[in-house]
């Protein structure tokens, strides 16, 4: 019996071993196939995960941040003890004993599933498991999946320290509100740095792994409580915080951004604008936007915020004037229902949910509101972000008399007397405060509306092209188009200074006499001919007129004579165009270009010829701190002698290439200085010496002004998205110049100007400005113009002759008087210095076209 006892038992045991040994056989043969194919851990040692690529302006403070996945990284180093101990606690108590694995953890959920049933069925996954899945594998459920996971967890224990396990785990985790790893997360809950959390805080973002889109701090509040106080027992239970702070920390109520407790972190940032959303338009390109928006990079802008405000505001400022000058009331467009009306918190929720292209709430001193009511011809107004009083916001009746309502037929009404005339009660619409400019004590609310007219305003170093103000349109979030770096548009009259540079560069002189007279061009679509702005004709005038004036017949005649290819091998080599047709009428800036590549060749007249290239950005650097674009590359020669000589400063070197001959960019300078003085940029006014010209296309369909002082060059132009005329009345001198005058005289207060410098070579000739004649050095008077030239140059040859381009005269035509402007009575200055009134006269050239750009 005994013996039939211990035989039973060792036949069983054999079977036992001998099943063991075939299980583990098994479980081996599957780890072995499994493990042939794993993908390779040694990547985690380079993990680079995607973080926030950050943009900062030249005063050191962030100004926007561009992401995939909101993520900030942090070194293990620097996150606190208190958020790891609840990570671990909450996902993986045994996490620093275990080797990648949790037996006791597997084997306490497969006890938990059977004895509830299947119906309490928890991971067991740990850290190091966690880890693997997020960065090695798929999230598929699988056994395949799950064997693979157990292999490398155990291997990526024996290569990586613990910490750095957790280190990469709490980068990279995925915990809602588009936040990746912790410290996004902390700032997006409760813009927080991870060194601020409280102990409930810190818990509740331990709580987020498991499911964080059910655990919304206001949408599902109860649950997300529930399960923060989970992990501060588990917190309490692993010896990390003492009974009182679990009690105290479970009982407090759940703060957050989403609950309004807190503001968020964007608040801080000013609106995204322009110039930022460029910056990530051109970075994409340079490094690809998979490193711009996952790199890390760290951006330092070259936009100065006093003067990106100023440029915004004067370029507004010229828009709404230009639109409520057209007198029609469109308004939004946006009608909220009356049954939203009944109360304040119905009303506001409602106005809060009004996109931003439609209300945009970018522009300073506006505020989207809603129409409430009407009452004695006002309208009553409730405000976002300001308070209601007791007796209420109102539009006046008098608010509203400039405007005509707009149907929808597209016909306008009769002009407004009353609030009723213009709107309807839930009409959405934009208002600013009116105050008095004595002590900018408040008057009333006005209405405003986003202007159908559109354009650009572009500020830029003439030495460095630092990019200073940038200005895309009237507001970036009521349309994202940028009009300075995206917009195709005629320069109009602000492309002649190249015609001209490259005029006296082939032997042309200020002063050569350029014949201003009817034209008629055979073209393949039929007769072309051009005109000038004023509709008359001058006759034989000096080319220094001809620019001050804008006078087009003399640049199309110029260009005739020096020829299209040179125009546009200038053209192209400046920038302005990658190709230029070879067509007269792209000599009055005919063909498109944008305001980005103007405005950096006006900078190389500014600074002497150099070539010089427009920037954003200063700097950029990697994740590392490693700089990767730097925009200067001049050197200083001297800047790390620490015994330079009393008054003397560094010694900056460039290395750039000359464009065109230094005094030809004086001359540049020099004549369109003469547009400021006596042309068509007249209105410019400000306190330094400044240059520039005016350019108006035809119909009016796009008006320009460029200039600049001694060390900034600024641009503006003003049209509809969809070229239409402006109207009779509009030119760059009336419309751009203004806005111009408005930002310079900011700039200037802290950059400066002082006059132009004069390069050396040249020696200085005095002409009659009317005539063109040489003069004698000792010559006075307000018709002297004195000239730097080339030696030789406007002495004998060209620069002496009369220029016609072949082109006929016009027999029938009685041109002007020498030296007469483009009104059509003028008083002007003789050869002799008299002074003498010239009358009105006509032209008899038959028929004018309405050819060419002015």
């Amino acid at each position: 019996m005994i013996r039939f006892i211990f035989s039973t038992i060792g036949g069983v045991f054999s079977w036992v071993v001998t099943g063991l040994f075939f299980a583990a056989l098994t479980i081996g043969a599957i780890f072995w196939i499994y493990s042939r194919d794993l993908p390779s851990y040694d990547q985690l040692a380079q993990y680079r995960p995607k973080t926030i690529s950050r943009i900062y302006n030249g005063d050191g403070r962030l100004i926007d941040e561009f992401a995939d996945q909101r993520r900030l990284f942090v070194p293990i180093r620097d996150i606190p003890d208190l958020v790891k101990g609840a990570f671990v606690s909450a996902e993986d108590k045994n996490f620093y004993i275990h080797p990648g694995f949790d037996p006791r953890g597997i084997a306490a959920a497969v006890f938990t599933a059977v004895k509830s049933g299947g119906r309490d069925v928890r991971g067991a996954s740990t850290i190091t498991q966690q880890v693997t899945k997020n960065l090695l594998l798929s999230s598929d459920r699988s056994i395949e999946r799950k064997i693979k996971e157990l292999i490398l967890s155990s291997r990526i224990e024996h290569v990586l320290s613990k910490d750095r396990i957790l280190e990469l785990y709490l980068n990279e985790i995925y915990l809602g509100q588009n936040s990746y790893g912790v410290a996004a997360a902390a700032q997006s809950y409760f813009n927080k740095s991870l060194s601020q959390l409280t102990v409930g805080e810190a818990a509740y973002l331990a709580a987020l792994p498991k499911k964080p889109a059910d655990l919304h701090p206001v949408r599902d509040y109860k649950t997300a409580v529930a399960r923060r106080n989970y992990v501060l027992r588990r917190m309490y239970e692993d010896g990390r915080i003492d009974k009182a702070t679990m009690e105290r920390e479970q009982a407090a109520p759940l703060k957050s951004v989403q609950n309004g407790d807190y503001a968020p972190f964007r608040a801080q940032l000013p609106p995204r604008d322009y110039f930022t959303d460029e910056i990530r338009r051109q970075l994409s390109k340079s490094f690809g936007e998979e490193e711009f928006f996952g790199g890390g990079l760290t951006i330092r802008a070259t936009v100065n915020p006093d003067l990106q405000a100023q440029a915004a505001k004067a370029l507004r400022n010229a828009l709404e004037t230009y639109d409520r000058e057209q007198g029609v009331w469109r308004g939004t467009g946006v009608s909220i229902p009356e049954d939203k009306l009944k109360d304040e918190k119905s009303w506001r929720a409602a106005l809060d949910d009004v996109p931003v292209h439609k209300a945009p709430r970018d522009v300073e001193g506006w505020h989207p509101a809603i129409v409430l009511g009407f009452k004695d011809g006002a309208a009553r107004i409730g405000i976002e972000g300001i308070e209601e009083t007791e007796s209420g916001h109102w539009i006046p009746a008098e608010d509203v008399t400039w405007a005509r309502k707009l149907g929808k037929d597209g016909k306008l009404g009769p002009k407004a007397k009353t609030a009723e005339d213009l709107l309807e009660t839930g009409d959405v619409v934009e208002v600013r405060a009116i105050t008095k400019d004595s002590d900018g004590s408040f008057v009333r609310w006005s209405l405003r509306q986003v202007p159908k007219v559109e354009g650009a305003f572009m500020a830029m170093d003439v030495n460095t092209g630092r990019v200073l103000a940038m200005q895309g349109g009237f507001s970036y979030q009521s349309s994202v188009f940028n009009r300075a770096t995206q917009a195709m548009r005629q320069p109009g009259s602000n492309f002649k200074p190249f015609v001209y540079a490259a005029a006296l560069d082939s032997g042309f002189s200020p002063e050569t006499i350029v014949i201003d007279a009817p034209i008629e061009v055979n073209t393949p679509q039929g007769l072309w001919r051009p005109k000038n702005a004023s509709n008359k004709y001058y006759g034989p005038t000096p080319m220094r007129t001809g620019l001050e004036h804008s006078r087009n017949l003399m640049t199309i005649r110029i260009a005739q004579e020096i020829g299209m290819d040179t125009i546009a091998s200038y053209a192209e080599k400046f920038g302005v165009y990658d190709h230029m047709g070879r067509f007269l009428a792209n000599a009055l800036g005919s063909q498109e270009t944008t305001m980005f590549r103007l405005i950096s060749t006006y900078a190389m007249f500014a600074n002497g010829g150099e070539r010089v290239e427009p920037t954003l950005v200063d700097r950029v650097q990697d994740r590392y701190g490693r700089t990767i674009y730097r925009h200067d590359q001049r050197s200083c020669e001297n800047c790390a002698d620490p015994n330079l000589p009393e008054g003397q400063g560094p010694q900056i070197v460039s290395h750039r290439e000359q464009m065109i001959d230094p005094i030809t960019a004086y001359q540049m300078i020099s004549l369109m200085e003469g547009v400021v003085k006596r042309g068509s940029g007249q209105g410019v006014n400000v306190p330094v010496p400044v240059a520039g010209k005016t350019g108006t296309t035809n119909d009016a369909k796009d008006v320009w002004f460029t200039g600049f002082t001694s060390n900034i060059v600024a641009s503006c132009y003003m049209g509809y998205d969809n070229p239409r005329s402006l109207g009779r009345h509009a030119y760059g001198g009336t419309l751009c110049v203004p806005v111009f005058n408005e930002f310079m005289k900011e700039a200037v207060k802290d950059f400066g100007g002082t006059k132009f410098k004069v390069p050396p070579g040249g020696q200085w000739a005095k002409f009659n400005r009317y005539t063109g004649e040489r003069l004698p050095d000792t010559a006075t008077g307000e018709f002297v113009q004195a000239e730097y030239l080339r030696p030789g140059q406007g002495m004998s040859g060209l620069g002496a002759l009369v220029v016609d381009g072949g082109f006929a005269m016009g027999a029938n035509l009685p041109l002007f008087e020498p030296g007469q402007s483009d009104d059509r009575n003028q008083t002007v200055t003789t050869s002799t210095g008299q002074r003498k009134v010239i009358p009105k006269q006509k032209t008899d050239f038959g028929t004018l076209s309405a050819g060419g750009l002015y």
